[in-house]
């Protein structure tokens, strides 16, 4: 297959969170194909080492920022090493975020705070501290990323599926809010993807069955068919699309 050249996005600084494996991995590669400056943050130094090499294999090599996503200040650090390194960012992807299986019965407000803090706060303050580069530059995009599993009451996860169904609120009205200075905000939302992660803890023979009776379209969802969606939400392709939620799960929901 051939894919789309971006030539918008050449150059231009992106802040990938959460992007040291799975679909985050995926995205920081497809913007460097782009020819873009790319920062990401992560935990696992040795993975986000074979995204570096990856992406530094196709594009600009990518800056690797470790962080823990549950940290501001730490999150906040890091964007202003990537603003040091290339610039005030024109594009945020807000990726980060944890799917970890738990029980309504079993959560504590230790626990609560924890789930929030990892799957929806980050996307907060990430946009906070890019909005004023982005006013500078005369605007930018930003790209929070959603989850099919609330849509579809998915079940195992409620505290998981309730941030990323606050993502598409927080998506709508920072859209309403910075669209004035001409910064777009929209929610990309997967499907299940057949990430590594997903493949070794999730996916089983029921889960295959459930794949082939759900998605409209055959086979199975790659982390850059995501990745592929975000180059377009955040190119100049798409300058006048704002306050959506896209979703890329092959006809599940």
């Amino acid at each position: 297959m051939k894919y789309a050249n971006y030539p918008s996005l050449e150059g231009r600084s992106v802040f990938v969170t959460g992007g040291s494996s799975g679909i985050g991995g995926d995205i920081v590669e497809a913007f460097a194909r782009q020819g873009a400056k790319v920062a990401f943050t992560g935990r696992n130094a040795e993975s986000a080492a074979k995204v570096v090499a990856a992406a530094s294999a196709v594009g600009p090599a990518p800056l690797f920022l470790q962080s823990e996503a549950s940290d501001v200040a730490a999150l906040q650090a890091a964007l202003a090493q990537a603003v040091a390194a290339h610039g005030d960012i024109n594009v945020l992807i807000n990726n980060v975020a944890n799917d970890q299986r738990h029980d309504l019965m079993d959560v504590t407000v230790e626990d609560f705070d924890w789930r929030v803090a990892v799957n929806l706060r980050p996307h907060v303050f990430a946009a906070q501290a890019v909005v004023p580069g982005m006013r500078r530059m005369g605007g930018g995009a930003i790209v929070n990323l959603g989850s099919i599993s609330w849509m579809m009451k998915g079940k195992g996860y409620p505290l998981y599926a309730t941030c990323k169904a606050a993502t598409v609120g927080l998506t709508r009205s920072l859209a309403r809010d910075l669209g004035p200075d001409n910064i777009r905000v929209n929610t990309l939302t997967p499907g299940w993807i057949m990430t590594e992660k997903q493949l070794t803890q999730w996916v089983d023979a029921e889960g295959e069955r459930a794949l082939d009776a759900n998605q409209c379209l055959p086979g199975r969802i790659k982390g850059a068919d995501v990745a592929n969606m975000a180059l377009f939400l955040s190119a100049d392709d798409s300058c006048m699309v704002t306050a959506q939620d896209f979703v890329v799960d092959a006809g599940w929901t």
